[in-house]
């Protein structure tokens, strides 16, 4: 097998982080044909004490820290500290099953690949009616989309991006590293340049990784919020959708479609039917959806909960990134 270099950008992952190295040190990977490098970007918790205690017992394991923060800054000086034929880009936030790393080099090398990657299930580390809610939300095409890496597939297929993929050390030399001014969704934008460039990117149905989800409904609001935020600074930095798909700007259609005819309204009080059209329709929907999904999460009322904070988070941060654009514009030609 191939040498393997596995990068994991963290901060305040003290809850997660002994889960993931133990998932990843019970992988069929040979210790003499792998590192595992940690970014820490300052973390306040018992995050970097783990690792460390760690480190003592497999030296194979390295620390390494990002004063700057920021996830693609981490996730560069990681691979720039690597000197494996393949890279790993992974969460401490998740697990990996134990053919992981050994299935997607294999892939890797034989499809000729730049990026390859599993199927991500969701799950969550505290089992209540609020946190199984959360979880069944975001593991439904209503919540999160139609993402090939989330749903799946029948057979090896080429897709547009996948999460904690397994890239070929060229594919950095080639296409470049992450995109450092972007906080949120620097994989999304790398994975677009490499298939914009010829490259090609390959979901390994068969290889499972385990992300766990946030658990109250103020945590999953404040990420989905940066989501939707960086969604639209994402489209701004590179000058381009092309990074993005449409799935990524759906709830901002569906805010608009709330927000407009209510302000329009005010000059032309016909409008206000869209909105109400758009309103009615959206939670008929999300209630059909909740009672569907009650009997494995067993609380409708969460469910309901947990879509309308995932959608309404997600559409406000858009439209936040767009009004915060707006204002810096205006600024700057004044």
């Amino acid at each position: 097998m191939s040498s393997i270099s596995i990068i994991i950008p963290c901060y305040n992952e003290e809850i997660y982080v002994a889960n993931c190295i133990e998932s990843i040190l019970s992988s069929h990977i040979e210790v003499e044909q792998l590192e595992i490098i940690f970014i820490d970007g300052k973390s306040s918790d018992r995050t970097v004490e783990i690792i460390e205690e760690y480190i003592v017992k497999y030296p194979y394991i390295k620390l390494l820290s990002n004063p700057k923060k920021h996830t693609p800054i981490s996730m560069n000086m990681g691979i720039k500290a690597s000197s494996g034929e393949y890279i790993f880009i992974l969460s401490a936030h998740a697990k990996y099953s134990s053919d992981y790393f050994s299935k997607l080099t294999s892939h890797c090398k034989e499809l000729d690949a730049q990026c390859v990657g599993g199927v991500l299930t969701t799950d969550v580390k505290n089992h209540n009616k609020k946190s199984n809610s959360i979880k069944e939300v975001l593991t439904s095409k209503f919540g999160v989309g139609n993402a090939s890496f989330r749903i799946g597939s029948n057979s090896i297929k080429e897709v547009d991006t996948v999460a904690f993929g397994c890239y070929h050390k060229k594919t950095f030399e080639k296409y470049g590293l992450f995109d450092e001014r972007l906080i949120r969704n620097q994989d999304i934008e790398l994975n677009k340049r490499i298939i914009n460039g010829g490259g090609k990117i390959y979901l390994i149905p068969e290889v499972k990784a385990t992300y766990f989800a946030r658990e109250n409904f103020k945590n999953l609001a404040t990420n989905n919020y940066s989501n939707g935020f960086w969604n639209i600074l994402t489209a701004y930095y590179t000058k381009t959708l092309n990074s993005l798909s449409l799935r990524h700007f759906i709830p901002l259609i569906f805010i608009l479609s709330l927000f407009l005819p209510i302000i329009a309204s005010l000059f032309y009080k016909p409008l206000v039917w869209i909105f109400l059209l758009s309103s009615g329709s959206y939670l008929c929907l999300v209630i059909i959806i909740s009672f569907k999904l009650k009997k494995r999460s067993n609380s409708f009322f969460y469910l309901l909960l947990s879509f309308i904070t995932l959608h309404f988070s997600y559409g406000v941060g858009s439209l936040v990134g767009i009004l915060s654009l707006i204002s810096a514009t205006v600024k700057g030609s004044k």
